[in-house]
């Protein structure tokens, strides 16, 4: 049983109360998830698939190495979703004018035309699945995230930046 002079970080409760949270935003994402889904697949669109043209809907050409970063998943994953997408002519990879090993991903004309379709939807849809949480709630949680999500990845050894 912990004492009054031992941190909080070893007490049982800590322990118990961390395991609650990885679980709670495990099942939040999922629920998220599921939520958003169904409506992209109307669209032809998988979860990954999207968040690749939505990253570059929002920040422009990027380079591929950085797509897979703000997306989170691996380089294979990438290069595949990529091809898919340039298949179905809603994004286009280029060679970098500079570096000739950098590939930039970009939106084309009818990417960014089904964007602009799907994009202000699925944010309707989301403030749906959320809509139990006031603006700041919403707030407070993205100030709580962002600050466990730096911290997590410092102790790990990665570059924490501005986005994160």
């Amino acid at each position: 049983m912990p004492t009054s002079q031992e941190p909080e970080a070893n007490s049982e409760r800590d322990r118990a109360a961390t395991l609650q949270l990885v679980i709670a935003i495990a099942r939040s994402y999922q629920a998220i998830e599921q939520g958003v889904r169904p409506q992209l697949a109307g669209e032809g669109l998988g979860l990954t698939e999207f968040a690749v043209l939505e990253v570059l809907y929002h920040k422009g050409a990027l380079p591929l190495g950085e797509i897979r970063d703000r997306i989170l998943v691996t380089g294979a994953s990438t290069t595949y979703v990529v091809k898919k997408l340039e298949t179905r002519g809603l994004m286009r990879r280029r060679t970098s004018a500079e570096d000739q090993r950098v590939v930039f991903g970009e939106l084309t004309r009818k990417g960014r035309a089904l964007l602009d379709g799907v994009f202000p939807a699925h944010v309707d849809r989301l403030r749906e699945i959320m809509g139990c949480l006031s603006v700041a709630e919403k707030q407070a949680a993205v100030r709580l995230l962002r600050r466990l999500s730096q911290h997590a990845r410092r102790t790990i050894g990665e570059r924490v930046t501005e986005d994160d």
